[in-house]
């Protein structure tokens, strides 16, 4: 195959794939059945494009072939009837050979609150029946394009455990009968929440890596990155959706000096703002900025990038207004307790007022269990005790912070601290 013709399918695949799948498991309603069929008209694009060349639409050339695909499996294999019958109109259109563009049209016309293939495809594999690693990983097969290989690379998972993984979930999302669909009024609100929590998860992962070698791995950001806007695309009177976006542009805008020339991690305070990027800050602004448009109290995701975009204001690290930065925590506090949020907190606190003031909430946190083996806690506690002069105890909780560190660029990071006191 000419190298050219490959790395256009790759591309148009990396782009096509969730509409793909989701357009088939609209006619199937099955998620792993609507991949295959998918895959089937990848194969198809495989031996044709090289001889034939690529055509002009890709993406709808893959989508037909596909979509006929799926209406022969449907005539064909009569143990599908249970399926057949829920999705009534369809079953009438497909048997009498009717185009699947005037199936397309039938289904638009009964659409869910939010009549997107994508958007169900999104809904469906951040289903609460799957366990967080499941959906992750199955959101980045589908909607992302990743593959298996590069899913496993990204986690620093073998690769036959990420495909267990995405096998059992898409069995489970069948056993569980998961219909293809948005849901709607409360259910929406309770699954959104799902959904961009496994978008944040991605993302957190690429920005600063649980273990392994490298502090970032920007191909998570990125598709982190692609996913929120798309659903931000999708479902625009979504608040907490806008401020994902917002959230997720801002901290991205910091990616490249984050770093410095050997990959050893750059704290927020010693970054070159200079090399932050204006445009991901921009249209982290007017995300965030349309999040508070929509009107009500803001969720935890819009007050955390309401935090970020007064870093982002700031030209500065001493221009921060750091007390703003604190009163907004306090706010998150309340809409989404949590040690994290609490130890995020006594930095803002620590920043605005000194760290005596944020050392006394850190001290609170010393015996909350979930934090035992975080390594954070010992890390922010030692940044305030060293601000205060007490550099004995602060190596202390420096080499602790780095004995509980799983990032070989974070340990190095911290045991630097320790050395400096």
């Amino acid at each position: 195959m000419h190298s050219s013709t490959h790395d256009a399918i790759s591309a148009v695949w990396r782009i096509e794939s969730a509409k793909i799948v989701g357009g088939v498991a609209r006619i199937v309603r099955d998620v792993g059945l609507a991949e295959e069929l998918a895959q089937d008209a990848l194969v198809v694009a495989l031996e044709h494009w090289p001889t034939e060349g690529v055509p002009g639409n890709p993406g709808a050339w893959l989508m037909r072939v596909a979509k006929n695909k799926a209406l022969d499996r449907i005539r064909r294999d009569r143990s599908l009837e249970g399926k057949l019958e829920q999705i009534g109109h369809d079953l009438q259109a497909q048997e009498a050979l009717v185009a699947p563009d005037f199936v397309d049209a039938l289904d638009e016309a009964r659409a869910d609150e939010i009549g997107d293939d994508v958007l169900r495809l999104m809904f469906t594999a951040c289903h609460p029946v799957l366990s967080t690693q499941a959906r992750a990983a199955l959101t980045l097969k589908l909607l992302a394009g990743l593959t298996t290989h590069e899913i496993a690379r990204a986690y620093l998972v073998p690769e036959p455990t990420i495909a267990q993984r995405i096998v059992r979930a898409k069995r489970t999302l069948s056993e569980a009968n998961v219909p293809f669909a948005v849901p709607r009024g409360d259910e929406l609100r309770a699954r959104l929440a799902s959904v961009l929590e496994v978008i944040y998860l991605v993302f957190n992962e690429g920005y600063t890596a649980t273990a392994g070698e490298d502090w970032m791995r920007p191909a998570l950001c990125d598709e982190a990155l692609r996913l929120g806007r798309m659903l931000a695309e999708l479902a625009p009177g979504q608040s907490e959706v806008h401020g994902l976006v917002a959230l997720l542009e801002l901290q991205a805008s910091r990616a490249k000096s984050r770093v410095d020339a050997q990959g050893r991690p750059v704290l927020l305070l010693d970054q070159d703002r200079a090399r932050w990027d204006r445009l991901l800050i921009r249209r982290g602004l007017i995300a965030l900025e349309r999040a508070e448009a929509l009107g009500g109290a803001l969720g935890p995701y819009a007050l955390q990038a309401a935090i970020a975009a007064c870093h982002a204001r700031a030209s500065t690290a001493a221009g921060t207004d750091w007390k703003r930065i604190a009163a907004i925590y306090d706010a998150l506090a309340q809409v989404s307790p949590s040690p994290v949020i609490e130890l995020n907190r006594a930095v803002a606190v620590g920043m605005a007022f000194g760290p005596a003031a944020g050392l006394e909430i850190i001290d609170e946190l010393a015996h909350d269990k979930s934090l035992s083996h975080y390594q954070w806690l010992p890390s922010v506690r030692g940044d305030l005790l060293a601000k205060l002069g007490r550099h004995d105890e602060a190596r202390i909780e420096f080499r602790r912070a780095a004995e509980l560190a799983g990032n070989a660029r974070e340990r190095e990071l911290l045991l630097e601290r320790a050395r400096a006191g």
